[in-house]
């Protein structure tokens, strides 16, 4: 979800904004690289598992919320990116998504390391990732890749460091827009290898082109990774900058501590503003649409949680028959049932007071109320979490509570999203499933 005018890029009142890139220089000659018909298949021998991923949308070409940032991309230039994985593991490998790009992208080098501070990597933890053997690789227009498996140690919950250096012009990039992480660019050159943060000179809060990372389990306990489709509030927007507190971080947290008997994943795939029904140049394509990409071809994927909707309803053209949104529920659970995964759908969280008469209306409300009793009574779903009595204030049903606001009467705070997370029954994710999760290709 999204706050008007632009406020999707907005962190308490303060312009989500590039500094400054420097975007210079000369373009190097070709590196000997890779192409992805070698690295679209990862291994699979052992048990791998999604510990990672961020859903990703073409570059902003119709708004300059991010000052062009993602329709110029970088030429020669290093990003580095910081990610919080919700799985341990004893090797690793990652997933480069070139999924909206105008034309193939090279990265020269890129780097998995163990994460100091800020820009900074533990000294001596910084490995290079490799495809099919090369250190570089061009990914073709609209293709992803993944990287060779490199023995590493992942643990749950501590950050890693990605970084990618950029071997001539990116064009616009495929990215993620709202990463609550500090990602870090530097000037012109390849820092991918280095541990220290002296030639990052720049920060931007999204993540680019890194749509992945798995780990090669290291138990033999059976596997539950949980993928959560969603919008902004899923996405984590407004949530506190660089502190995990995504209410999918909270919920992989209460898994680990409270199940003992299964590995678990909870993977993030929010797109803020993203919608059930309708593709959008700045919100990305419709859930629908990205269900194989987002769901289906995540390692391992088990349970689907979706918490989508709103933003059907709110943004223009506005949704006001219920039965369509309805409609599209069911489509993504039979999809995910298709696929034995079990789909779970949260309740539409209250709106009263966000941008009232536009976004809310009491056409809307209804709307949104309809939805909510049927995701409770459906017997098309293996449950539903109630996101919306969890937030809703006591006193008038149709508002977020004012401890669970973030201010804006949409999103929740961090303790509204630890709420939500708090909410969800654990004993649904009790019992091991029978049989092996999805490979996910």
């Amino acid at each position: 979800m999204t706050n008007k005018g632009g406020e999707t890029l907005k962190r308490n009142g303060i312009g989500f904004i590039l500094m400054t890139v420097l975007i210079v220089g000369l373009i190097c000659s070709p590196l000997d690289s890779a192409k992805s018909a070698a690295a679209k298949t990862p291994e699979k021998t052992g048990e791998w598992i999604g510990a990672w991923s961020a859903s990703q949308t073409a570059a902003w070409e119709t708004v300059d919320w991010d000052g062009g940032t993602s329709r110029k991309g970088f030429v020669n230039q290093t990003i580095r990116m910081v990610i919080h994985p919700h799985a341990s593991g004893s090797a690793v490998r990652i997933r480069l998504s070139n999924q909206f790009g105008t034309k193939p992208i090279t990265f020269g080098k890129v780097t998995v390391g163990l994460t100091k501070q800020g820009a900074e990597a533990v000294p001596g933890s910084v490995k290079p990732l490799t495809f099919a053997g090369k250190q570089s690789v061009t990914i073709p227009q609209g293709e992803e890749v993944f990287s060779d498996p490199v023995p590493f140690e992942v643990q749950d919950g501590s950050d890693l460091t990605v970084s990618l250096y950029i071997h001539g012009e990116s064009g616009p990039a495929t990215w993620h827009n709202t990463s609550n992480s500090t990602t870090y660019i530097s000037n012109q050159g390849d820092f991918a290898a280095d541990s220290n943060d002296s030639g990052f000179t720049e920060s931007f809060d999204a993540w680019f082109w890194l749509s992945g990372v798995d780990v090669k389990k290291n138990n033999k306990k059976k596997s539950r990774v949980i993928v959560a489709l969603g919008d902004s509030i899923t996405d984590g927007y407004l949530s506190s900058l660089n502190e995990n507190r995504r209410w999918t971080d909270v919920l992989n947290d209460r898994l680990d501590s409270e199940i003992k008997n299964q590995t678990f994943s909870v993977l993030n795939q929010g797109i803020s503003g993203n919608r059930i029904l309708s593709d959008s140049p700045i919100f990305g394509e419709k859930a629908l649409a990205r269900l194989d990409r987002d769901v289906f071809s995540q390692t391992g994927v088990t349970d689907l949680i979706l918490l989508e909707g709103i933003n059907d309803i709110g943004h223009e053209p506005h949704v006001h028959d219920s039965s369509r949104i309805i409609e599209g529920i069911k489509e993504i659970a039979a999809k995910a049932h298709e696929r034995g995964i079990k789909i779970y759908a949260g309740t539409l969280t209250p709106f009263k007071g966000y941008d009232e008469g536009v976004y809310y209306t009491e056409k809307g409300e209804q709307t949104r109320q309809e939805v909510n009793a049927w995701i409770r009574s459906s017997i098309m779903l293996d449950g539903f979490i109630d996101f919306d009595r969890a937030l809703a204030d006591p006193n008038d049903h149709e508002k977020l509570r004012k401890e669970y606001d973030s201010g804006d009467a949409l999103h929740p705070n961090d303790l509204g999203l630890k709420v939500m997370a708090e909410s969800i029954d654990l004993t649904i994710f009790e019992k091991p499933l029978n049989g092996k999760p999805s490979t996910g290709h």
